[in-house]
């Protein structure tokens, strides 16, 4: 950018590149294609708070008619930014300092385009004009928590990144190809099997996965990269490859704009301009070098030498002592901070925009027109596309899941079930109706609960990470839903059938083949519905505590009602029973086995008058005759199937993302 005091617009101070020692593959991806010069000026945004002002605890409890106090509820307006200007040019690095609180994050937000409303002042221009869907499509945003698939490797996370991000002019191979290109760029060669990893899972360290998160927004050539405090919770080494390796991407035409906590003196050094904000407001914006000289000219300079980082955070904050300065006079620091910065630097800034505004020879159609990547292929159609994004995404998700699915836990308590339940009912008699009927309710209210409560974390456990990636416009809302569905299905699916076929031989259930492969299709169709339900309470509350308390009522509703504990439910409640997944998997599956109850009522000889002698008589007519036929159990089981599902979908589709608009 141009000075703003007299000084030398040579890249010196510039450390050596460690990184570019181990680059080895060709990186014309990489290039920038079409530079952008970011302008932002009177940046101010503020938002509407309500709070509530609580009467006196006296008044409260006395309640004195018309003299006690009511709460009553205000609107304040705090002021998260205002006024902030300054400008990234490419080929440097703008590092935005500043306190915890200072608006930096909100600052980015706002220039990556993901802040909309009036709530919003200023103007933000990219190449002098407004940010548009083109720019903001060449613009990566890195945001301050790395949100990644636990068990993909980092090759598997590049790779499935590009395939879903990159345009659809580029080839599957060339996609392929890119991903190694940025893999090697950034250093990530060495642990490129390994999984990311989380909390739970072991996986690559801190700085590595940092690199990942950069690496997911470099694949896509942006010209303007924002990151939001990248060198957090690394250490000072690790932190200074790390901007060392954003210095070699600005190097390559890239505007690199990101915000830091409180960088070390090296990491300094590799800052091209500087932004340093205070309660929202800009307190500095110039060249790095030339901000000790500018601080000094104002009157405030370090008693001994330090880190300038630390000395303008010290200000920041209004916490510096020099000679006669006392925590009392913290506020007339900062005020004079505030009207040096808006009498000396304020003016010549929004000259210097202006300035370029006039003399800029960068074409303005040239983030406008064209692509990052040349069309070598014919355009996909939407239907075309939306199939490749399924593909994919479903690739992901089984990759991901089988983890998850087919893990021991689950494996050894499943076969524990089937195992105590064959044993308890070992060859049970056919005509031991009470027996059986406990039997078939044992089989509703374990595949009732147990995918529901699986299926009920799915989307709160992925809401970050959904959130991140629909937000970058990686894909829509219908590919990943099918996905996370149709991918759900072989893994949940195996262990009931293993569990059925163990528990029907086991118990001697109808020796029919026909009648097993129903009781087969009846028990997968259950599961199906069961996660359903899950999906849908989980999608509705995105939040796993909630969920899986929603989730418990439910079900414990469904299990009370469904047929086999209360026969007559009073008349206020009778709606739950035709609301139960559990009642009409029970209703089928003593259909299956016993049909109406002809068969085994003439053969206990419950049709002569003294039929309600017996306890086998009365539960074949309370449970195994009549109450709700066959085909209307199916028809409500298939409307399940199908409107859990689509409750979860609008679910989903109700959340609101931090669209690039």
């Amino acid at each position: 950018m141009p000075s703003l005091v007299d000084a030398d617009d040579g890249n010196d101070h510039q450390p050596f590149d460690p990184i570019s020692n181990i680059v080895r593959l060709p990186s014309p991806l990489l290039s920038s294609c079409h530079p952008i010069t970011l302008k932002f000026t009177d940046i101010s945004y503020r938002v509407k708070l309500e709070s509530r002002s609580k009467s006196n605890l006296r008044h409260m409890i006395r309640g004195s008619g018309s003299t006690a106090q009511v709460p009553t509820a205000t609107i304040e307006e705090r002021v998260i930014l205002n006024g902030v200007t300054g400008m990234a040019n490419p080929g440097e690095i703008l590092a935005i300092l500043g306190p915890s609180g200072s608006g930096k994050s909100t600052l980015l937000n706002a220039l990556a385009g993901r802040i909309d409303g009036h709530s919003l002042t200023g103007s933000i221009l990219a190449n002098d004009r407004k940010l548009t869907k083109p720019v903001l499509k060449r613009t990566g945003f890195v945001t301050q928590d790395d949100v990644f698939y636990p068990h993909l490797t980092v090759r598997e996370t590049l790779t499935f990144c590009a395939l879903l991000r990159l345009p659809t002019s580029i080839s599957r191979e060339e996609k392929i190809v890119a991903a190694e290109t940025v893999l090697s760029e950034l250093g990530l060669e060495k642990c490129a099997d390994t999984l990311i990893g989380n909390g739970f899972v072991c996986g690559v360290s801190g700085g590595e996965r940092k690199r990942v998160s950069i690496a997911h927004e470099v694949l896509i050539n942006p010209s303007l990269l924002i990151l939001d405090e990248p060198t957090s919770s690394l250490d000072s080494t690790a932190a200074y490859r790390l901007v060392v390796t954003l210095s070699g991407l600005a190097r390559k035409g890239k505007t690199i704009v990101m915000a830091v906590h409180q960088p070390s003196s090296r990491v300094y050094q590799v800052f091209d301009s500087v932004l340093l904000m205070s309660e929202g407001r800009g307190l500095y914006y110039g060249k790095g070098s030339e901000a000790m000289t500018y601080f000094e000219g104002v009157g405030f300079s370090p008693s001994f030498p330090m880190n300038p980082a630390d000395f303008f955070l010290d200000l920041a904050n209004g916490v510096y002592h020099v000679d006669s300065v006392t925590e009392k006079e913290k506020l007339n620091m900062k005020q004079t901070l505030i009207s040096s910065y808006n009498d000396l630097l304020a003016p010549k800034v929004k000259a210097t925009c202006l300035e370029l505004d006039k003399t800029s020879t960068t074409p303005k159609d040239m983030v406008i027109m064209g692509g990052h990547y040349p069309e070598q292929h014919p355009p996909v159609t939407s239907i075309s596309m939306w199939f490749s994004h399924f593909a994919i995404l479903l690739q992901r998700s089984l990759k991901d899941r089988k983890h998850e699915s087919f893990d021991s836990l689950r494996v050894v308590q499943v076969l524990a079930a089937a195992m105590l339940a064959g044993a308890i009912w070992w060859r049970s008699d056919y005509q031991d109706i009470q027996d059986r009927l406990g039997l078939f309710f044992f089989i509703s209210i374990f595949w009732g609960v147990f995918p529901s409560f699986n299926a009920v974390f799915a989307f709160p456990q992925d809401r970050a990470i959904f959130l991140k990636e629909r937000s970058s416009g990686m894909y829509t809302l219908s590919p990943y839903f099918m996905a996370r569905v149709v991918g759900d299905l072989p893994m949940e699916l195996i262990l009931p059938m293993v569990f059925l076929t163990m528990i029907y031989w086991m118990a001697t259930l109808k020796p029919d083949p026909v009648a097993f492969m129903l009781t087969l299709a009846l028990v997968l169709g259950y599961v199906l519905v069961a996660q359903g339900l899950g999906l849908a309470i989980g999608a509705i509350m995105m939040d796993a505590k909630r969920a899986a308390t929603i989730a418990t009522i439910t079900m414990l509703a469904f299990v009370l009602t469904g047929g086999f504990y209360v026969h007559h439910i009073p008349g206020c409640l009778a709606w739950i029973k035709y609301t139960s997944i559990t009642y009409y998997c029970y209703r089928l599956l003593i259909y299956v086995q016993y049909g109406e109850g002809k068969g085994i009522s003439s053969l206990l000889g419950c049709s002569n008058h003294w039929r309600h002698a017996t306890a086998s008589c009365k539960f074949i007519e309370d449970d195994v005759g009549g109450q709700i036929s066959a085909m209307a159990s199916v028809g409500i089981l298939v409307l399940m199937l199908v409107g859990y599902r689509l409750l979860a979908y609008l679910a989903l589709s109700r959340i609101k993302l931090r669209t690039r608009q």
